[in-house]
């Protein structure tokens, strides 16, 4: 029986207060703390963008507060499901939390 080629499967620390376990991508085996936005966080970032720009009391706020909530709950929970490694999980958590506190101070 070989050992696992290491060039193919990055290592991976197996404990949960390693700091490599939470950042280490689960793909690549580099460390990803932050990435680049995805559609659904730019739809969120320009629906929110928007909400500053109109009346607050307008059709138009509310459609774009329904945008921007819908776009932050798609990217949420994708970081929740798909996330590259736990941190991007946890920050994918604090988004669904967020949203729901969206809705209750609405």
């Amino acid at each position: 029986m070989s050992a696992p080629n290491s060039e193919s499967s990055p290592r991976i620390e197996s404990s949960p207060a390693s700091p490599g376990w939470w950042f280490r991508n689960r793909e690549t085996g580099g460390i990803t703390i932050a990435q680049a936005p995805n559609p659904p966080l730019w739809i969120f970032i320009a629906a929110t963008v928007g909400r500053w720009l109109v009346p607050a009391d307008g059709r138009l706020a509310d459609v774009l507060w329904w945008v921007s909530t819908g776009a932050l709950t798609w990217w949420a929970v994708d970081e929740v499901v798909r996330g590259v490694n736990p941190w991007r999980r946890l920050v994918g958590v604090a988004g669904v939390v967020f949203v729901v506190l969206r809705f209750v101070g609405r």
